[in-house]
């Protein structure tokens, strides 16, 4: 990618958007900076959408925001979405049975492509493991992926359980490529790529003096450099990298529905039902979610060395994506989860939060000696710590070693009283706490769960 257009575009933006970037900077930036720091992850990559504009683009750690990175599985997306643009051409349908362009395969004359990507289709997955197999530093083909997994018997019967495989999206991009010309690849930079102005999308086999390197870990060791999967193990399910501020530039098409039709668009983001009505949280390449009673649409990506994580707020008309060049560390849920905190979550005044969670620690050092100061409770809850529920706590805390924090991870009201969950970390094991609170302070509910 070339410099100038890259700080044009993100100069633009800022005059585009009326949120006082520098104020977004300032909440953002140190919080994600203390994260990555404390995280050992040798770099990330940030860019957040709000009211439909790139709002924030930075990266940390040893990357700038020309650094790309693999996507990994958010690649699936871009997938689905050449396949629903050739729907649209005539091309092809999501209802088209398998059999259709590849009939050697199994029960081909069973599954229709809307089953591959949504994950229904039964075939077993060829790349489940989270670390570089032998196998995959040679190079292969779809053709050869297909010969191998998709001649396989069926995990189950088609449409009858979900199922995340790989396999499914490689076959998809080869129904594409017999469907469509030009091929996968091609195509997305026509139709998608170039129009959005995603100058660093490409596959990843294309490489750039911007790529980052890619880093795993062993349990609690430092980064070890690691090698990416051989040539055509990903085609269609995880083969593209861009930089995070290319991914925005996507979600802002798809969130105001520019690529796409409208039909499209529905069949993009509807969830598809098992046949007996289950839910499967999961449409066309997205998993459909919510975030503190906000819907997300969303996907995550995993190849060896990287992490990366797109997650889309419809009702909010924005997005955040989080691309990280480490493995060994879940830093993209984390880092995702404290944006979206700070971007949507009413702000709670430190003091009161610090003293909440003092109080919160106090009663579980408490509750590790078998003792309770029951003016803190209701009768409800003074009624539940019967002698043999102190004991059996007692009991049961003493065995995970010294206590060494305590952190709320979530909070939402519910019958008139304010439900938290907390995180408390022990010596030999974290276990969670379910409390409710009423109006007046008073713990209706301290649970430790393990």
């Amino acid at each position: 990618m070339k410099l100038l257009p890259l700080v044009y575009a993100l100069f633009a933006a800022s005059l585009a958007f009326a949120q006082e970037p520098a104020e977004l900077d300032r909440k953002l930036s140190d919080k994600i900076a203390d994260t990555v720091k404390k995280s050992g992850v040798p770099s990330a990559s940030v860019a957040v959408v709000l009211d439909g504009k790139l709002a924030f683009a930075k990266a940390f750690g040893a990357a700038t925001t020309e650094t790309r990175y693999p996507v990994g599985s958010i690649s699936k997306q871009f997938t689905a979405a050449a396949i629903l643009l050739a729907q649209e051409q005539h091309k092809l349908s999501l209802d088209d049975k398998v059999s259709r362009y590849f009939p050697d395969l199994t029960r081909a004359g069973e599954i229709t492509i809307r089953q591959l990507l949504s994950h229904t289709s039964g075939y077993e997955d060829y790349a489940p493991q989270d670390y570089i197999i032998p196998t995959w530093t040679h190079p292969t083909t779809p053709v050869a992926i297909l010969d191998t997994w998709a001649k396989k018997p069926l995990n189950f019967d088609p449409g009858t359980k979900w199922q995340y495989s790989n396999t499914n999206y490689v076959l998809a991009a080869g129904i594409f490529d017999q469907a469509e010309q030009p091929k996968l690849v091609p195509f997305l930079q026509e139709m998608i790529f170039k129009p959005l102005k995603m100058e660093s999308a490409n596959d990843c086999s294309v490489s750039t003096p911007h790529d980052a390197e890619g880093y795993t870990r062993y349990a609690g060791g430092p980064p070890r450099r690691v090698a990416r999967e051989a040539e055509g193990w990903y085609y269609g399910a995880g083969e593209l990298c861009m930089t995070p501020h290319d991914v925005a530039l996507w979600d802002i098409a798809f969130l105001h529905k520019e690529i796409l039709s409208g039909h499209s668009y529905d069949d993009f983001t509807r969830e598809v039902r098992l046949q007996n009505g289950d839910h499967t949280n999961y449409a066309l390449g997205l998993q459909i979610g919510d975030f503190n009673h906000i819907p997300t649409i969303s996907h995550s990506g995993e190849v060896s060395g990287f992490l990366a994580a797109n997650t889309v707020y419809p009702t909010r008309d924005a997005a955040i994506v989080v691309l990280t060049n480490e493995d060994g560390v879940d830093l993209i849920r984390p880092l995702t989860t404290q944006i979206a905190t700070t971007l949507f979550l009413p702000p709670e005044p430190p003091a009161a939060l610090e003293k909440d969670n003092a109080q919160v620690k106090s009663i579980l050092l408490s509750l590790a000696k078998g003792t309770l100061d029951r003016s803190l409770f209701t009768d409800d809850a003074n009624a539940y710590f019967t002698a043999q529920a102190l004991g059996d706590i007692r009991q049961s805390l003493a065995l995970l070693g010294k206590l060494q924090s305590v952190t709320r991870t979530s909070e939402s009201l519910r019958g008139g009283m304010t439900h938290r969950g907390y995180r408390a970390v022990f010596q030999k094991k974290t276990v969670s706490l379910n409390i409710y609170v009423m109006p007046d302070g008073k713990y209706e509910q301290y649970l430790v769960v393990e």
